[in-house]
């Protein structure tokens, strides 16, 4: 039985590896800043509906 090696990738020069390799760190970098966004977005929402309730029951305990 003859084994078929077509689907073998061709090796990386060592250019291409490390332009690879700063792609995905240019990538990651994205990613975390993204993610850090949200995360300020979230807490920020959470902070002004919290604000909102407080606000709601303080006024609901005084009427």
């Amino acid at each position: 039985m003859t084994e078929d090696l077509s689907f073998r990738r061709k090796p990386l020069t060592p250019e291409q590896r490390q332009a690879r390799d700063a792609a995905r760190r240019i990538e990651a970098e994205k990613a975390m800043r993204d993610h850090e966004e949200a995360q300020k977005a979230f807490h920020a929402n959470r902070e002004r509906l919290k604000a909102e309730r407080l606000a709601r029951e303080a006024a609901a305990t005084k009427g």
